[in-house]
């Protein structure tokens, strides 16, 4: 099956990284309120692969992710998925995926990463952060109890300058790692994620046995190794 691909026509596309194990309803409020607010042709959902920072984490096989994602984006033009960074060869940093979808869907395409403001903060220290914002202008999304200081981003990593974009979402306190945790002591996860996701998960027996750690999941938007 082919991957997604914009077209040739030049778009505004958000590009929404994660391994969304599983994706909910905070992943899709972040994900329809960047559209609207930035005017975005669509946001493209990009579930990851094993990241190298959570080798110890037990991550559900990527088709099942996947199709999580396609159930609960059906019926929504404005939202895509690519499944680019789940190829072997996938980039190891944002600037590299970046740069792979330039070559891959053009460069006349106008990106948008998103991340949370958690995620922010550390942006100074990722790989390449200079070429990221060259890339990719930044959909920042609030999270609750983080603070979003964008002159501080900008003063550490210049190139940012009139490329940082700070979203004002629906603070839905939503974190995949309590949804697995919930499955697995068989406490209701109902109205945390689409009810087709919630289906798939029972008829797949998902996080019945919650092998993943506690502390991690895919709270924070954009999230992706080593940055």
């Amino acid at each position: 099956m082919n991957d997604w691909h914009p077209g040739s026509t030049p778009r505004r596309l958000g590009i929404y990284g994660g391994t969304f194990d599983p994706l909910h309803h905070g992943h899709l409020i972040a994900a329809t309120e960047v559209r609207a607010v930035l005017g975005l042709d669509a946001v493209v959902f990009m579930p990851a692969g094993q990241p190298p920072h959570k080798r110890d984490l037990a991550i559900t096989p990527a088709y099942q992710r996947v199709r999580m994602i396609e159930l609960a984006i059906a019926g929504h033009p404005g939202l895509a998925l690519s499944t680019l960074d789940l190829a072997p060869d996938r980039p190891a940093y944002t600037a590299e995926l970046l740069a792979r979808l330039r070559d891959v869907w053009g460069a006349d395409h106008e990106l948008f990463f998103v991340l949370g403001a958690d995620a922010l903060r550390d942006f100074p220290g990722w790989h390449a952060p200079e070429r990221v914002a060259a890339l990719a202008r930044l959909a920042v999304v609030a999270r609750p109890g983080v603070a979003m200081d964008l002159a501080a981003i900008t003063r550490a990593v210049p190139a940012t300058a009139g490329r940082l974009h700070a979203v004002a979402i629906p603070l839905i306190d939503i974190a995949s790692h309590d949804l697995r945790a919930r499955v697995a002591a068989a406490r209701p996860i109902t109205f945390q994620v689409p009810a087709t996701v919630e289906a798939y998960i029972a008829a797949e027996g998902l996080y019945r046995e919650d092998e993943h750690r506690s502390g991690a999941g895919t709270r924070n938007a954009g999230e992706r190794e080593g940055r």
